[in-house]
């Protein structure tokens, strides 16, 4: 590793054995939203074995871990950077058979949190031990990133207050991106995330006999149909909107027309713009079709996450940062953003800052982001773990000016 990428910090070199062990520790002690115990206990005693001033109980198992830079005017005084991993699983029943799978049936790290998690513990231990930035450092580790917006419920109970930083950063791996390698850009970075669920009403009957009925089904073909004219034909081609119905329930047998269909699935967006035109499109277009078929529709239509939007300033300090460690040439910062969401988007919402993607390696295999096959790829945890390390201490120089080594 450090003859491919000079720059990864040697003390984090020596931690790669020990930081493979703690990943794959997490790894087969999976917890979801709220529930991430083990993960909990396992960051806080880490962090307290080190020194580190450590707190808990934010969102019920977040952790949250402050070190205190070389500050003239005294602790805690100058640049205030936060760096935030999930350390959350997912409801996926593992089909891996190496020996650190799951040991919790039917959930799985198959995004790669644990990894996340043990970087930003790497870069703990090498700043609480050589400090090498001015003001502070707070190590958030946030539960709940999928779906339950554990990032909101931080902010909600007084994250930013208790611990305010003046910028703050995450980072995801990806797979499909070589590791040793980085991509960002400036503004959306990854989408807004919405969910909805359409029950369609009509009136049952023997499915020999339609005439005595009013078909949900058929109703409901018709409203799946339209809906995407939502993204050809209400949305200016050079803006991004995606429609997707993931799920249709309705009827239990061959024979009997049902009085119901429910439709569920999402909405993705980056202009709040966009975003609004979805929503009362959705509405305007289920209510019409529902209409002249003889139905009725009754819509939950919910705004989970907002996009995560990169500011200029906090990009172009990340970007720097990773070329600092892997060499300019292999951060890529014209990015194309990606549909998928992202809590941290709450964050950006309160502090400047930047969510950068760290090459995962091939995405054959099952390396794929929620597969049931997924592991996360070691030998990038030096490399984000030097990330993190280089950011808090770019940040600190280019706020403060260098600190003496």
């Amino acid at each position: 590793m450090a003859e491919t990428f000079p720059c990864v910090k040697p003390r984090i070199h020596e931690l790669h054995g020990e930081m493979t062990r703690w990943r794959r520790e997490l790894h087969a002690h999976p917890q979801t939203a709220f529930e991430e115990v083990y993960a909990s206990e396992f960051i806080a005693g880490k962090l307290k074995a080190w020194g580190i001033e450590t707190h808990q109980g934010l969102a019920k198992t977040g952790v949250v871990g402050v070190i205190y830079g070389q500050s003239p005017g005294g602790q805690g005084v100058g640049p205030r950077i936060g760096l935030r991993a999930d350390i959350d699983a997912l409801d996926i029943h593992e089909l891996n058979d190496f020996p650190h799978r799951s040991k919790f049936p039917g959930k799985m790290h198959a995004c790669g949190h644990d990894g996340h998690t043990t970087m930003l513990l790497g870069a703990a231990l090498y700043l609480a031990e050589t400090r090498l930035f001015s003001g502070v450092v707070y190590l958030i580790f946030q539960p709940a990133e999928e779906n339950e917006g554990g990032a909101r419920v931080m902010i909600n109970e007084g994250l930013l207050e208790q611990f305010p930083c003046d910028v703050v950063f995450g980072m995801h791996n990806w797979p499909g991106l070589e590791v040793g390698k980085f991509a960002v850009c400036a503004g959306p970075i990854m989408a807004a995330f919405d969910v909805f669920e359409i029950r369609i009403r009509g009136r049952g009957c023997h499915a020999a006999m339609p005439h005595l009925g009013i078909d949900p089904i058929v109703t409901s073909t018709h409203v799946i149909t339209a809906l995407q004219t939502l993204a050809s034909r209400n949305t200016n081609p050079l803006e991004q909107l995606v429609v997707s119905v993931t799920q249709i329930h309705g009827g239990e047998t061959w024979n009997v027309m049902p009085d119901e269909v429910v439709l569920r699935g999402t909405v993705r967006t980056f202009d709040p713009a966009v975003q609004e035109m979805a929503e009362s499109g959705m509405r305007r277009i289920v209510d019409g079709v529902c209409q002249a078929l003889g139905c009725s529709a009754q819509i939950d239509y919910q705004r989970r996450y907002p996009a995560t939007v990169n500011t200029a300033q906090e990009t172009e300090l990340a970007a720097a940062s990773a070329g600092a460690v892997c060499g300019a040439e292999n951060v890529r910062t014209d990015a194309t953003p990606c549909m998928g969401s992202e809590d941290f988007a709450f964050m950006l919402q309160h502090c400047p800052g930047c969510y950068i993607w760290a090459g995962n390696g091939p995405a054959e295999n099952g390396r794929l982001l929620h597969n049931a096959r997924y592991d996360f790829n070691d030998a990038l945890l030096p490399i984000g773990a030097s990330y993190w390390a280089q950011l808090a201490e770019d940040y600190s120089s280019q706020r403060h000016g260098s600190v003496a080594k």
